[in-house]
């Protein structure tokens, strides 16, 4: 293969106080690489306080060793996370294809790194794991203490269960990762302890939704020295993934794990449970005028145009793409509703949209004052509730995190109580008709299952108790009260009237 087609790969091996073990690595990784990859070999010594760095630069001036090989020292001991992250940012930097995480004490097999490195060759994995689990009792065959067999069992299983994946080990150390995958992690914010392993499959596999594949690989226990402390490791690694886990539902964030591809849609139309999109859908009449004001993907003022008859026109920041309606403005709100067909309307929609202005009650004083001859006109209107328990526990233990999504959306300008919500439509000159709380969309963070089914009720039955505490959202009916301008305005008129009344008497 022309050298000029060769991928690059970059074998990173991360040491600390392995003075005996460094020089056999290095001579154990097979010579045969290059015969179809371009490879170099990267060891950075964590700040070890033995011969390690000394024993490493000896050992790449061996004849028989083939590849290039760059030794570095940390001046400051970064952990066994924070060495990867020196590492990886080298590969990124010098433009490698991969970068193989080969440990320095020799605990997995350089022998298998052409096997590795091959499966890159089906498909586009984003990493490629050796995984000691595999092979069924394999591992304990090569010396793996049966508490770490099991303690690895209940740790991956707990893992699967609450990503919904299906990894054999998310406890392997031997991975190779595509250069180009590790580019859309934000990897850099990860821990520098051992957990940084669970961080990164949970940015790559569970939010970048990309594949991690698995080969088996054999396992070997010698007298390396462990520095892992279980009980710690265990529990940081399974608050990793409930921190993911609840991040997906928009309960918690964490920027290490925003790293999900872009949607294609602002949200996800809610139809088929109690939700906004229900509530306002049950409630526009047939072939009523709609203006649907930040109509998002279009999904609602479709359906209403398809399934009611409504002739609707839709207003959003964003293009509408693969949604035709009767009529569609781009605009930004914030801009105000000037050239707006506000009147013309039966009714107005305004799904989840108040608490992303920049100023709300100028929003609304320019919509009451564009409504002040069409006083029959409907508006439906919700947004999010601050009050709901969640954010309350949240700020109980003291967080108070902004998310991609839900309540506290990174979006979200202006957050409302249901009094605040309610004296805010008032004091614009709405009165309003009906207000009450919508449930948490349970189906769409969990699937629809009988889980969230069940939740969804109790969810329902709590906001009888208290609509403030357990109402996941705000849903209001209102219509706007005649301006003080009208009013002076049908004062005069009648006024007139009533003066050409008496005349005629007389």
């Amino acid at each position: 293969m022309a050298a000029s087609l060769k991928k690059r790969v970059l074998i990173f091996i991360p040491a600390y106080h392995a003075e005996t073990t460094i020089a056999s690595v290095l001579r154990r990784i097979p010579a045969s690489l290059q015969d179809t990859y371009d490879v170099d070999v990267l060891i950075i010594d964590d700040s070890s306080r033995d011969l390690t760095f000394a024993k490493s630069h000896e050992a790449a001036q061996q004849a028989g060793i083939p590849f290039d090989v760059r030794v570095l020292f940390n001046p400051v001991n970064q952990g066994y996370g924070g060495n990867q992250k020196i590492g990886y940012r080298y590969a990124i930097e010098r433009g490698y294809d991969y970068v193989a995480l080969l440990h320095g004490d020799g605990q997995y097999a350089p022998e298998c790194l052409p096997d590795l490195l091959a499966a890159f060759n089906e498909g586009n994995p984003a990493a490629v794991y050796g995984s000691r689990m595999l092979t069924p009792t394999g591992a304990l065959r090569g010396g793996m203490p049966l508490y770490k067999f099991v303690g690895n069992k209940i740790l991956t299983w707990t893992q699967n269960r609450l990503l919904r994946s299906h990894l054999s080990e998310f406890h392997s150390g031997y991975r190779l990762y595509s250069v180009d995958a590790l580019k859309t992690v934000p990897f850099e914010r990860n821990s520098n302890d051992f957990h940084f392993d669970t961080e990164i499959i949970i940015q790559l596999m569970f939010f970048a939704k990309r594949e991690i594949r698995e080969l088996p690989i054999p396992t070997y226990y010698g007298d390396e020295i462990c520095r892992v402390n279980g009980m710690s490791y265990a529990l940081n690694v399974v608050l990793s993934t409930l921190k993911a886990r609840f991040q997906e539902l928009g309960i918690f964030y964490d920027r290490r794990y925003d790293c999900a591809p872009a949607a294609l849609e602002h949200y996800t139309p809610k139809f088929e449970y109690p939700s906004t999109h229900s509530f306002a859908f049950n409630l526009v009449p047939e072939h009523s005028r709609v203006l649907d004001l930040g109509c998002a993907g279009g999904y609602m003022a479709a359906a209403l145009k398809e399934r009611k008859g409504c002739y609707v026109t839709g207003v959003d920041a964003w293009p509408l793409e693969g949604v035709r309606l009767d009529e569609f403005y781009l605009r930004d709100l914030n801009e105000g509703l000037d050239g707006l067909p506000v009147a013309e309307q039966d009714i107005i929609l305004m799904l989840d949209v108040i608490e992303h202005l920049a100023s709300p009650e100028r929003f609304l004083d320019q919509l009451h004052e564009s409504l002040s001859h069409n006083p029959n006109i409907q508006i439906i209107i919700s947004t999010a509730n601050i009050g709901f328990i969640i954010p309350r526990l949240m700020l109980l233990i003291g967080q108070f995190n902004y998310g991609k999504r839900g309540i506290l959306d990174v979006t979200h300008t202006r957050l409302f109580t249901f009094a605040s919500f309610r004296r805010s439509l008032e004091q614009c000159g709405f009165d309003v008709v009906e207000m009450k709380a919508v449930p948490g969309p349970f189906p769409l963070a969990l699937g629809d299952t009988w889980l969230s089914r069940l939740l969804l009720g109790i969810n329902q039955v709590l906001m009888k108790v208290s609509r403030g505490l357990f109402g996941y959202q705000i849903f209001a009916r209102i219509k706007p009260r005649p301006t003080v301008a009208y009013l002076l305005d049908a004062a005069h008129a009648e006024s007139d009237r009533k003066v050409r009344e008496l005349q005629s008497v007389s």
